[in-house]
């Protein structure tokens, strides 16, 4: 029964492909434009800027260290198009004083040109049941996830607005669908943010300015593996049934799809069929994604089911597991 749903699933995301590539809409030339990128000195946000830099953007990268930028800068302008692009890095902390960012941006922003695209990449994970995680974690994760994508997002939208066109790239995670153990309060902030984009793409779409709300599955990062080294054994099993993937892989399909205007941005058939289960009043980029939402919602909670099951089930084991070792201890 379930290989029978799943075949059907898989028929249908091919279709989709198919037609996605026949009636794709026309990319936008980045040459010469400004990319600001949050985040941007490792990982996914690097990779971003990579790429941007590749098709001629002329690109800012933000994060709070200073050594770091400087390196991933180097990087970044090595992979440039042309020699008469600009690159820029700040060192600000997003979450601290709200006009300490502003002045910074609009500093960049003076210098590199008006913003045509905003890639929010700034993002942690400190892994563990709620019981675990300290006071400072809860604050770190909320600050780092949540407050700086607000701030820096808010610094920037006046202006995006005004100039009547860009993007606004909002990087949540697939986690912001789906609560997993050990992650509460990373799923938290990550939920948040996709009611913050939702709300954005409300405010912004009747001035030209599109939001994307991108999310990466597990990628192999820096963060990826600091966020491996307190992961509970739970955890680390329900993460092994889904595909790790690359920065580069990430980062591309990222900046693919804000220049593609869509809402969401996935990597995978999985995280694309999660947009699909858990779409409720998100934004819709076509006709053919809207329908296949309409038609194929009711299928997907029956393999949601089976997934939830499947990571109950690790859950329970783990608990068993544990209960045996203590008693005979």
């Amino acid at each position: 029964m379930f290989a029978t749903i799943t075949s059907i699933i898989i028929l249908l995301f091919i279709l989709i492909i198919l037609f996605k590539q026949k009636f794709k809409a026309k990319q936008f030339n980045l040459l010469g434009c400004h990319v600001m990128v949050t985040g941007g000195s490792s990982g996914i946000g690097k990779c971003i800027a990579i790429e941007a830099a590749k098709i001629g953007a002329n690109v800012t990268i933000v994060a709070r260290n200073k050594n770091k930028l400087q390196s991933a800068l180097e990087n970044i302008k090595a992979q440039c198009l042309n020699h008469n692009q600009k690159f820029n890095y700040l060192s600000v902390d997003l979450a601290g004083d709200y006009d300490i960012v502003k002045k910074s941006f609009d500093n960049a922003i003076r210098e590199m040109g008006p913003l045509y695209m905003f890639v929010n990449c700034a993002g942690m994970a400190i892994c563990g049941t709620l019981e675990c995680n300290s006071s400072s974690d809860i604050m770190q994760m909320i600050n780092t996830n949540l407050i700086s994508t607000i701030q820096a997002t808010k610094a920037v939208i006046n202006d995006m607005k005004h100039n009547g066109y860009g993007s606004i790239v909002i990087t949540s995670s697939l986690a912001s669908f789906c609560g997993i153990f050990g992650l509460s309060v990373y799923s938290a902030t990550k939920f948040g943010l996709r009611g913050f984009a939702e709300a954005l793409s409300m405010e912004t779409k009747n001035y030209g300015v599109k939001i994307t709300l991108a999310l990466p599955p597990d990628t192999d990062t820096p963060g990826y593996a600091n966020e491996n080294k307190g992961k509970p054994l739970e955890t680390f099993l329900i993460s092994e049934t889904a595909k790790l993937f690359t920065p580069e892989e990430v980062g591309s399909k990222i900046l693919q799809d804000a220049l593609d205007g869509h809402f969401f941005s996935t990597v995978g058939l999985e995280g694309y069929l999660m947009t699909v289960s858990c779409a409720g009043m998100a934004p819709y980029t076509t006709y053919l994604e809207l329908i296949c939402q309409v038609f194929c919602t009711g299928i997907l909670r029956l393999v949601s089911v089976y997934y939830l099951s499947m990571f109950d089930k690790i859950i329970k084991n783990c608990k068993l597991d544990r209960d045996f070792g203590n008693r005979n201890l």
